[in-house]
């Protein structure tokens, strides 16, 4: 019986395994959020995930709290710095939601052989788009070879084999969600030799 108390007491004094919680938009712990670019979202994810959590960090009464042990100067410079990074983080979101917008995807179908064609699509990473898992989904979609290839002006795109133009038409615009202004098809033709 002796024995039985002192396992249960060394159990208890052994340190326990901690349940860290970490921010889904930035995987920081929440307490380090603020440092972040994306306080905003961070703080709306953890209102609708986390409530308690929320409830303890962002209630009136702690924020009251952390203001209190600064400084008069300390807190001017706190609040200046919390509407600088909101403005910037807000800034670089309109730049990349304009730059997506403006954003063009070229479908090519370029002619290999007399009949043979290739399908080479550009301008897919604008759009938040994995190439190679793009690749790989395409080509099982179509049936045919897929790869990520470099492009001479040094960006990458997409080659398909076949001419599957219309379809990766339809994908871009339907599953990947890009209007249809931005999605361009051209057709390369090779120029026979004289």
């Amino acid at each position: 019986m002796a024995s039985e108390i002192g396992a249960a007491e060394n159990a208890l004094n052994e340190p326990q395994a901690r349940h860290v919680v970490y921010c889904g938009v930035c995987t920081l712990p929440p307490e380090y959020c603020e440092f972040g670019g994306t306080a905003k979202k961070c703080k709306e994810w953890l209102e609708t995930n986390h409530p308690d959590l929320h409830e303890k960090l962002y209630s009136e009464e702690a924020v009251a709290a952390t203001l209190s042990t600064l400084s008069l100067e300390a807190q001017k410079r706190a609040a200046k710095d919390s509407q600088k990074k909101e403005a910037k983080a807000a800034a670089a979101e309109a730049k990349a939601a304009e730059t997506k917008a403006q954003a063009q995807i070229l479908i090519k179908r370029v002619e290999r052989n007399k009949r043979k064609y290739v399908t080479a699509v550009s301008g897919l990473e604008a759009h938040g788009m994995d190439l190679k898992k793009v690749a790989k989904e395409w080509g099982k979609k179509f049936a045919t070879g897929s790869s990520v290839t470099k492009t001479a002006s040094g960006g990458e795109e997409v080659v398909v084999q076949g001419d599957n133009s219309d379809e990766i038409f339809d994908w871009v615009v339907d599953v990947a969600g890009v209007p249809e202004a931005n999605v361009d098809c051209i057709e390369d033709k090779k120029k026979k030799a004289t």
